[in-house]
């Protein structure tokens, strides 16, 4: 097997079920099971030149972020959804600014 091979096997065994689902916990009669979403990707190439030098590279990456958890209790079972509060502050610094120019145009022309 290729260095390029053995760098697409760890990036398929990156990217598996198992990534996606922790290991379910329990705490007071309630099961938790996290989850994630996981995605990522990986490419390479070997080759030779007319010399016959051989050449070969390859890489991958990955990235998961929480997207939330299943509660189990009584049987029941709920999703509770993560809270990503980096996109809920850029979210309301964007909806601040867009208020404060819109403020600024109505303001600003009547000065005039």
């Amino acid at each position: 097997m290729s260095k390029l091979d053995d760098i697409l096997a760890g990036a398929r065994d990156s990217i598996t079920v198992r990534k996606v689902y922790g290991d379910p916990y329990e705490k007071d009669g309630i099961t938790f099971v996290p989850a994630a979403a996981v995605g990522g990707g990986g490419g390479g190439g070997e080759g030779e030149d007319a010399e016959a030098a051989s050449g070969s590279g390859g890489g991958f990456g990955v990235m998961a972020r929480p997207v939330g958890a299943y509660r189990i209790k009584d049987g029941e079972v709920t999703w509770i959804p993560a809270v990503d509060t980096t996109k809920v502050v850029l979210a309301s610094q964007v909806v601040a600014i867009v208020a404060l120019l819109v403020l600024r145009s109505i303001f600003g022309s009547r000065s005039e």
